[in-house]
């Protein structure tokens, strides 16, 4: 019997990397609506990131890998004194964006946070800047980074609408690490066949497991998993552009490419998929959708599939407040993506584990009115046994109704409904909430809210004046575009 050879004839990259460097590289943005949704994203994932240097938890993992090192023209890593190189600082800024879980969200066959990707774009944009003005050239501006925002979102976005990573076991971070490299790379100059590469490389990388996000493993890498992501789609960027070779059938290598290695398991029944059906599949091309479209966390840092429920909850603590030793059960009607993720039972170990509870997300605005990012901390829980109380007595149902429309295109709808029942036999209005305040269908409602939080969050790390100041440059649509990176970043050194 003769020893199969296999071919050696390089095949040209794979159609799905070409089309990602041929839009970063060629498509012009044009969506006034985009541009201003930018704009609004680039304050909430700023001020997301500068409430979550509060917590000591996050701030340990900041600073440079090396006391003392100095980094000519350093990336500036906002809230803070730090000048590091761009792949730490792109860590740095991923990690305090996605901390506290507060900032925007992308539901579809996969999920994810597109403003990830910031930590990389802006501490290539500050260190590329601040180089250029050091050699007499001139500067990128705020345009270009709020350009980088709408391409990485879409990159992540559009990825995700038909393909489901989770479904395989793997972490949505995988998709800011490949939109990261893409857009990071056109910033640091990048031709085609270079970006092509670093493309390559991102999809061969090795993935993360989503392990750290469920139970009973849920912990705080998750915190800190886009971070890394976003890190590491900077440093194969630049790998690339110091000439490194590409792998052209990083995705379609038969047994050694990402389809058959990592992306074979992709029904709802966790079935094979036989060679040749292993590939991602596209509703769209790529434009300026994404980000159109994309979803705030305007009221509760609570993960986005309980941000309805969060919602009812509020609404329905006027009713439950005083009579809450009084309930009998608690019903949450949800989608099949909550329950699957977030739906737990048990004890909670860690503020990670609590903040990806849909019932614990549910309970303390039942009780207390409210939830905030000290709800989740190991103290107020513990200071109060009336949220695992309610948790106990909850039923989380699935309406195929939700389910199906969380995926219709013309609807993304994320709903939840709660009712709570009295021992005495009494039941309080069923409070349904289908859209919550950050939807694209609420915008003109969320985006003073949204406002108010950019600026309370600007409070806890800056005196009133750099606050004022801050806030009406973010405000200014044409200014912002026009503002030098350096400069901008300036405003949020401390």
């Amino acid at each position: 019997m003769s020893a199969t050879v296999e071919s050696n004839i390089r095949p040209d990259y794979d159609e799905e990397l070409q089309k990602i460097a041929d839009y970063v590289l060629d498509y012009k943005i044009d969506s006034d609506e985009a541009l201003d949704t930018a704009r609004n994203c680039l304050m909430d994932t700023l001020g997301c990131g500068l409430l979550a240097l509060r917590f000591p938890e996050c701030t340990k993992h900041l600073g440079p890998l090396v006391e003392g090192t100095v980094v000519p023209h350093g990336a500036r890593v906002p809230g803070t004194s730090f000048r590091l190189d761009p792949v730490k600082a792109a860590w740095d800024i991923g990690a305090i964006v996605r901390w506290l879980d507060y900032n925007d969200t992308w539901l579809a066959a996969e999920w994810g946070h597109p403003s990830d990707n910031l930590g990389g774009i802006l501490a290539v944009a500050d260190h590329l800047s601040q180089k250029r003005v050091a050699e007499g050239e001139a500067p990128l501006t705020m345009r270009a980074v709020l350009e980088a925002m709408i391409m990485a979102h879409e990159i992540q976005g559009v990825i995700a609408l038909e393909n489901s990573f989770n479904r395989v076991g793997l972490d949505h971070v995988v998709l800011v690490k490949v939109a990261t490299t893409a857009v990071t790379a056109k910033l640091m100059g990048a031709n085609r066949e270079q970006l092509l590469s670093a493309l390559s490389h991102a999809w061969v990388d090795g993935q993360s497991l989503r392990t750290y996000r469920h139970a009973p493993n849920a912990g705080s890498r998750k915190s800190w998993a886009a971070g890394d992501a976003t890190s590491r789609g900077v440093r194969l960027a630049d790998i690339a552009l110091h000439g490194e070779m590409g792998i052209p059938g990083a995705l379609s290598a038969p047994q050694w490419g990402f389809y058959d290695v990592l992306f074979s398991k992709t029904n709802k029944d966790q079935q094979i998929k036989p060679e040749g059906e292993r590939k991602f599949s596209f509703s769209q091309d790529y434009d300026t959708y994404v980000m159109e479209n994309v979803l705030f966390k305007i009221s509760f840092p609570a993960e986005f599939h309980s941000q309805t429920a969060c919602e009812a909850a509020v609404m329905l603590h006027p009713q439950v407040k005083d009579r809450l030793d009084e309930i009998d059960r608690i019903v949450i009607t949800t989608h099949e993506s909550a329950i699957r993720i977030i739906s737990k039972e048990g004890k909670l170990a860690n503020p990670a584990d609590r903040d990806h509870c849909l019932q614990y997300m549910t309970a303390v605005p039942l009780a207390f009115g409210n939830l905030v990012a000290e709800h989740y901390e190991d103290d107020f829980h513990e200071a109060h046994p009336i949220i695992d109380e309610l948790r106990a007595k909850m039923e989380v149902v699935e309406d195929e109704r939700y389910t199906r429309e969380y995926l219709e295109a013309d609807k993304r709808s994320i709903a939840n409904a709660i009712q709570v029942f009295f021992k005495d036999g009494s039941e309080t209005d069923r409070v349904e909430v289908e859209y919550p305040v950050g939807h694209r269908r609420r915008r003109a409602e969320g985006i003073p809210l949204l406002e108010e939080k950019f600026k309370a969050n600007l409070a806890t790390r800056f005196p009133l004046g750099r606050c004022e100041q801050i806030f009406a440059l973010c405000t200014d649509q044409a200014k912002l575009e026009e503002t030098p990176v350096q400069r901008f970043v300036d405003l949020f050194v401390i």
